[in-house]
């Protein structure tokens, strides 16, 4: 059994990294998927591919997976740069703008 420790980035849908904090482990699937042949539902028999495990920190994730004795990669997150304007959005309102307002 073989499982990934990553820090999950933010969503599309929104703008924070409200929810792309901590790490989480998640094990690899084990099988192959299956396409039901009557229903053309896929499905699998590996139950663990549904487990997904949240920590604090990468170390306490380290921990757990070498506690309960799962083999695991780490995946470094990569560091997004940070866009900061100098005035921020009331810039695009402020009656000291040099240049006109256009789309």
């Amino acid at each position: 059994m073989r499982a990934r420790i990553y820090q999950p980035a933010k969503t599309a849908m929104q703008s924070g990294t409200a929810k792309a904090t901590g790490w989480v482990l998640e094990f690899a699937p084990a099988s192959a998927r299956e396409v039901d042949p009557l229903m053309g539902w896929t499905s699998s028999s590996d139950t663990q591919t549904q487990v997904k495990l949240r920590f604090d920190s990468r170390e306490a994730a380290e921990a757990y997976a070498t506690a309960k004795g799962i083999e695991f990669d780490v995946s470094e997150p990569q560091k997004r740069k940070p866009l900061i304007r100098q005035r921020g959005y009331g810039e695009n309102f402020a009656t000291d703008r040099k240049g006109a307002w256009t789309h």
